[in-house]
C-alpha cells in the first residue's frame, strides 16, 4: 500500500515537472485535432520567419505560441478569403512571423504550435469590382532544415528551382529543447547569409555548446516564376 501511494506520487510530480508553463490553445474548439510543436526559435529584433506543417491530409486550424519575454511579436501568414477558416487562410504549413521588439531577454525565442484537422478542401474567392482579379499565388516557398553540427562551420547554398527567380531569402534558428534555450546554448549557433545572382549562401557556425541538443537552422526561399 505504502509502495503504491509512494508510486503515484512520484507519478504525480513528474507530471507537474513535465507540464509546460502555459497551456497552449491550438486545438481549443477543434473535435478532431493533431497537435504540431515546434523547436524554440531564436528570435530577432528584425523579422524572423518560420514554417512548420501538417502531417499529410491535414491542414492548419488552429495556432498558437509560447514566447521566452513578453517583448516578442508573434504573428503569421495568411491567405485572403471569405469566411476566414481552415483550407481558405491556412494550407497545410503555417509560416509564423517573430519579431523581439523590446526587454532585456539575452536570448528570446519563441516555439510556435500548429493545431491540424483533416483536410476537406475550401471554398473559392469570386471578384466583385469592375476589372478586378482575384489574389492570387504567385510565389512558391522553398524551405530547408540544416541540422547545426557542433563545432563545425558549415557552408550551405540555397537557389530556386529552375525556371523561378528568388523574392526573398530568410533564415531562422531552432532549438529542439522542452523549454527555452540557455544563453550560452542560443549563442552557440551563428549564421551569417549572403544573396548573389540568385543563390543564397550561408555560413553556420556551431559550437560545442549543441553537442547534446538537435538544433537546426531554416532557410525559407520565396521564389516566382521568371
Amino acid at each position: 500500500m505504502r509502495l503504491a501511494v509512494l508510486l503515484a506520487a512520484i507519478g504525480a510530480a513528474v507530471a507537474v515537472a513535465a507540464s509546460p508553463a502555459y497551456a497552449t490553445n491550438e486545438c481549443r474548439g477543434l473535435q478532431v485535432c493533431v497537435p504540431v510543436a515546434g523547436p524554440w526559435v531564436l528570435a530577432q529584433p528584425g523579422q524572423v520567419e518560420f514554417q512548420l506543417s501538417c502531417p499529410k491530409r491535414f491542414i492548419v486550424g488552429g495556432l498558437d505560441a509560447e514566447v521566452s519575454s513578453r517583448g516578442i511579436e508573434v504573428g503569421f501568414v495568411g491567405s485572403l478569403g471569405s469566411p476566414v477558416n481552415p483550407g481558405i487562410t491556412t494550407s497545410k504549413d503555417a509560416v509564423f512571423l517573430g519579431r523581439f521588439v523590446r526587454g532585456a531577454d539575452p536570448a528570446p525565442t519563441f516555439r510556435p504550435h500548429i493545431g491540424c484537422v483533416p483536410a476537406q478542401g475550401g471554398g473559392g474567392r469570386t471578384p466583385t469590382a469592375y476589372h478586378a482579379v482575384a489574389p492570387g499565388k504567385p510565389t512558391t516557398r522553398h524551405v530547408t532544415q540544416i541540422a547545426a553540427l557542433p563545432g563545425t562551420t558549415q557552408h550551405v547554398t540555397r537557389s530556386c528551382a529552375h525556371g523561378e527567380r528568388l523574392v526573398n531569402a530568410t533564415h531562422a534558428i531552432g532549438f529542439d529543447t522542452p523549454v527555452p534555450p540557455s544563453t550560452i546554448l542560443a549563442r552557440a549557433v551563428h549564421v551569417t547569409q549572403r544573396v548573389h545572382a540568385g543563390r543564397v549562401a550561408l555560413t553556420i557556425r556551431a559550437g560545442n555548446a549543441v553537442a547534446e541538443t538537435r538544433v537546426a537552422v531554416q532557410v525559407d526561399l520565396v521564389c516566382t516564376p521568371r
